[in-house]
């Protein structure tokens, strides 16, 4: 017995079995750990998401309540999670949250920075056990993530605007030239090609913005796109003409024994400081305005404020100037939906400057939202055509056309669409520029909503 476990002791042929017996343990909890790490940072990698989509929610809802309000910031979120959480677990902590989607475990609000506002911060947790590790550990793991969100300043001023959430709401075609280096377009569009540029146009601008999506074309030279951003309110929306400010030009028309007050149009070839309404007074306000082919019309520097157009079109085929007046397309009638549109021709030479003070400071034309809209406004190119100030159509499509060279500065366009065709050339200066220095043009940075931390 003695000799045969001596032979065994010196017996190499089991070597290998032993080896690899004693190896055993660490071959099984290697491979134990490297299923544990895949698993884990398979999780990590879903919560992560899902706490970015979740942020980006919250931070998309603040960017458009008035001033960064949350009220309904927690609703945002928890639908955004219903969505996209994309993992069996349910999360762990308090939450506003209800139903299958479990809880997060804090939501919190930033405060502003010097380069992002109106943050939403989202933390999400979620603890399981690990299939090997729990083996050997009395609790199992919590995995965290965490997102930071908020509006960020990409700086220079918009100077076209189109307000329609829906469609391409800024077109461009034709050979359409637009130098607009210092601003930016942009559109309300929830499209996934709320602005175009198409054709052989060619546009210039500081970038292009928009609700929706922006396909990228040749057409643009821009520095930036700028996609997915958030909706930019109507710097205009709190301005209403007042119909009792409309001192009307007209003239009696009598009816058998009952007369009537008939308005004038204001027309080429008349001094509109010498036109009165019934009580005498400067007129204001005119059935239309109408400028003929090869004829002008000049607004004196004598007369200030605006020029009311009551229900009718304003159509200018030869020269207009007005140093520092808005024309107004409204209805003295406050009832009435009935509002006017507004054609230049190719032909037209207009010199429009926007007042610096009183009610449509810093505005050259301006439509009333009661018009019911659907309309076609049109500014073809005409050769030396100025515009200084806001153009406002917030319920037409507005056309800037032709075939001369208008020259547009310190100008902001808004309508519901913009639509660039034709040859015309356009030049345009934002409000941010020195030149522009006093226009009173709405001003504000647009901003998209990013990931921050």
């Amino acid at each position: 017995m003695i000799d045969f476990i001596r032979k065994l002791l010196k017996d190499r042929r089991g070597n290998v079995l032993a080896i690899a017996c004693a190896c055993m343990p660490l071959v099984i909890g290697a491979a134990g750990l490297a299923t544990d790490t895949i698993e884990w940072t398979l999780w990590k990698r879903q919560l992560q998401r899902a706490a970015d989509s979740a942020a980006f929610a919250g931070a998309y809802d603040r960017a458009a309540a008035t001033n960064g309000a949350t009220t309904n910031t927690p609703t945002a979120v928890c639908r955004d999670l219903s969505v996209n959480l994309h993992t069996w677990m349910n999360l762990i902590g308090t939450s506003p949250c209800t139903g299958t989607v479990g809880s997060y475990t804090t939501l919190t609000y930033p405060a502003d920075t010097t380069y992002t506002t109106k943050q939403v911060a989202v933390t999400l947790k979620v603890q399981q056990s690990l299939p090997f590790s729990s083996l050997f550990m009395s609790a199992a793991p919590v995995i965290q993530a965490s997102a930071t969100a908020g509006s960020v300043i990409q700086g220079g001023d918009p100077c076209m605007l189109a307000l329609n959430p829906s469609g391409t709401a800024i077109n461009n075609s034709g050979n359409t030239t637009v130098t607009a280096p210092t601003c930016i377009f942009y559109s309300d569009s929830a499209s996934s090609n709320s602005a175009a540029a198409g054709g052989s146009s060619a546009i210039t601008a500081r970038a292009v913005a928009g609700v929706g999506g922006i396909q990228s074309s040749n057409n643009w030279n821009v520095q930036q796109y700028l996609p997915y951003s958030p909706a930019l309110p109507d710097p205009l929306a709190s301005i209403t003409p007042a119909t009792s400010d409309m001192k009307c030009a007209g003239h009696w028309v009598t009816h058998g024994q009952s007369s009537t007050w008939v308005n004038d149009a204001l027309t080429d070839g008349v001094d509109i400081t010498t036109l009165r309404d019934a009580s005498g007074n400067q007129a204001n306000c005119f059935s239309s305005l109408s400028v003929g082919s090869n004829r002008t019309l000049s607004i004196p520097p004598s007369y200030t404020g605006p020029i009311y157009i009551s229900g009718g079109d304003v159509n200018l085929q030869g020269a207009f100037s007005c140093g520092a007046c808005t024309i107004v397309l409204t209805n003295s009638d406050p009832s009435s939906t009935t509002v006017g549109t507004f054609s230049s021709n190719a032909q037209a030479t207009n010199n429009i400057t926007a007042p610096t003070s009183g009610t449509y400071k810093g505005i050259a034309v301006f439509q009333d939202r009661r018009a019911t809209g659907g309309n076609i406004d049109k500014i073809n190119g005409g050769s030396g055509n100025v515009i200084s100030g806001v153009v406002y159509f917030p319920k037409d499509t507005l056309w800037l056309n032709g075939t001369g060279s208008a020259v547009s500065l310190c100008s902001m366009f808004i309508a519901n669409n913009l639509v660039f065709n034709g040859t015309g050339q356009i030049a345009i200066s934002a409000a941010s520029d020195a030149s522009c220095s006093g226009s009173n043009l709405p001003t504000g940075g647009v901003t998209v909503v990013r990931l921050v931390a």
